[in-house]
């Protein structure tokens, strides 16, 4: 082959694999975009499933290209126990929990669920975001659970198909509760009769007979309808229902340090985020349920209510971190 014929046939060759090679390149690039599962209980209009969308934003921007969020809403991947196994297993990369449905596997999270300890959200957002947080987040680790940061859900309030304001009037009603040893004893104390049931399944209980009563948040009271079968609240405010951003550990470890810097930035902010959405949509959501024939009570005879809880702190002070630990935060 002489030069000009062997020039041309080694530059039609390196065009030739240029053109081959660029798919390779295409398909790599493509490769390098993760796709990540995300479970939400709730639906577009929630908190639970805005968050999400904020998240994947914020890490959009650091990242551009590097994540999908692919969110799954509305119960889809099941109750807060069916996700959080999903979690832990890896086939579920992240969700939002409360406390309650995570301390199967981390007992210590219950000193947050202790009713009547906090007076407010900003009192639960101190011990959060100091010593005790930053505890609950390793023994959290310890089980496969990344934390992101905590959210706060509002406070709980008791739900009912017929006015309760004394803690007497309970007695001898199914209420159901958060599968969580903690809340099972303190429904207890007020004689009824607990019933552990996912939150996904709470409808039909309580329309079927199945359950009395049930305590929970104002935001999902109004998220899931349940002012069609439990239109009474009662706004005991017994328990701040705190929560967590939680990232599967296997997901986590995959991560590079910068992209770990930016996921945990974005959880902080979303957070924050997360935690106005609450207050806002807790007045939507009320006006939601008196529109549908729901009624606000007041609780009579307080210092009943709290009397009757009191035998929560004692029982649980041994899991949580002492009786002592209990008291400074309630000083806090």
């Amino acid at each position: 082959m002489d030069n000009f014929n062997r020039r041309n046939f080694l530059k039609t060759a390196a065009l030739a694999g240029t053109a081959l090679a660029a798919p390779a390149f295409v398909r790599t690039a493509a490769a390098r975009t993760t796709t990540i599962t995300i479970a939400s209980l709730l639906g577009d209009d929630k908190p639970e499933t805005k968050i999400w969308v904020k998240i994947g934003e914020l890490v959009e921007a650091k990242l551009p290209g590097q994540f999908k969020f692919n969110i799954v809403r509305n119960g889809a991947l099941g109750g807060e126990k069916e996700v959080a196994e999903g979690v832990r297993l890896g086939s579920i990369q992240a969700s939002l929990s409360t406390v309650s449905s995570l301390s199967g596997w981390a007992p210590e999270l219950q000193i947050l669920d202790l009713p009547f300890l906090f007076r407010d959200a900003d009192h639960v957002r101190r011990t959060v975001g100091g010593d005790v947080g930053a505890d609950l987040k390793q023994k959290l680790q310890a089980q496969n659970f990344v934390v992101g940061d905590f959210i706060n859900y509002g406070a709980r309030h008791l739900l009912t198909k017929e006015p309760v304001t004394r803690p007497e009037q309970l007695r001898g009603k199914r209420i159901r509760v958060i599968q969580s040893p903690l809340h099972t004893k303190l429904w207890s104390a007020f004689g009824t009769t607990p019933i552990g049931i996912p939150i996904t399944e709470t409808y039909n209980a309580l329309a079927t007979g199945v359950a009395d009563a049930m305590d929970l948040t104002k935001s999902a009271y109004a998220g899931f309808k349940l002012y069609e079968v439990v239109p009474d609240m009662t706004e005991t405010g017994h328990i701040w229902a705190s929560g967590v951003i939680y990232y599967a550990s296997t997901f986590w470890a995959g991560l590079n340090d910068e992209q770990k810097a930016v996921f945990q930035q974005a959880s902080s902010e979303g957070a924050a985020y997360f935690n106005q959405l609450i207050v806002d949509d807790e007045s939507k959501s009320v006006e939601t349920a008196l529109a549908n024939g729901g009624k606000l009570f007041k609780p009579e005879a307080f210092d009943e209510w709290q009397k009757g809880a009191q035998g929560v702190w004692d029982d649980f002070a041994p899991v949580v971190g002492g009786i002592d630990r209990i008291k400074s935060i309630q000083a806090a």
